[in-house]
């Protein structure tokens, strides 16, 4: 198998998020599985599509707040290693039930762990969280866990969001790295390799066009820098 992946570096949050989508709205034509490799230029939270931006803004002190293509909860971004995946509609990813992308994920993220000896383990099971005060550099997303979450030392460093449409499926992703000395740049490699060792993934770099980064900028600008939309809700 043929798979692309794209090491996008570090973006302001509008961008990242209009990027990923843009993977979601291509992703039928582009034909193959991407991988996305990205980071942050500022401090910022992302929150769930179908989340109440005014139970977001009490939540957390962290700004800006950008609403993500995907669901889930309030995720702080800042030194968080952060990924995207996206499969199109054709390809076995998509026709997983959430709960078994969602546990696949994280098993890819386990085992490149593993392959730099660092040890995690998925959640067996959810754990609510019990402080519920705003969160000014952390968030609940990061907080207790759900099952299959990633696990170090029994604390969560990994956690997702999906979306899954005729139009393909799109993880969105943060790990928060624990605390020893280790390279992200080994982390993206160690990934790429248990792909291949465990999909039998070849991988190519992904270049996308100049009308992918124009119509990204695009939905940046028009879109995900907009009050309006992270507040229609």
């Amino acid at each position: 198998m043929s798979w692309l992946f794209l090491n996008s570096g570090k973006g302001n949050a509008a961008f990242n998020m209009a990027l990923d989508e843009m993977l979601l709205e291509k992703i039928s034509e582009i034909g193959k599985p991407v991988l996305r490799f990205y980071g942050w230029t500022q401090p910022a939270a992302t929150f769930g599509y179908f989340q109440k931006f005014s139970e977001v803004e009490r939540a957390t002190h962290l700004r800006p707040l950008i609403r993500r293509p995907t669901a889930g909860g309030i995720v702080p971004h800042d030194a968080d290693w952060t990924y995207s995946f996206a499969a199109p509609p054709n390809h076995e990813w998509h026709s997983l039930a959430a709960v078994e992308s969602y546990r696949r994920i994280h098993e890819w993220i386990r085992d490149a762990f593993a392959k730099l000896k660092v040890e995690t383990e998925l959640a067996p099971e959810k754990k609510s969280a019990i402080d519920h005060r705003p969160l000014a550099i952390g968030s609940a997303c990061f907080v207790g866990h759900e099952k299959s979450d990633l696990l170090w030392r029994g604390k969560k460093i990994a956690g997702a969001a999906q979306r899954r449409n005729k139009l393909g499926l799109l993880i969105q992703g943060s790990i928060q790295p624990p605390p020893i000395s280790m390279a992200r740049s080994d982390w993206e490699k160690a990934m790429l390799e248990i792909a291949h060792e465990k999909f039998e993934v070849n991988w190519q770099e992904f270049s996308p066009d100049e009308n992918f980064w124009a119509r990204a900028q695009a939905l940046a600008r028009q879109k995900y820098s907009q009050n309006s939309y992270h507040q229609k809700r």
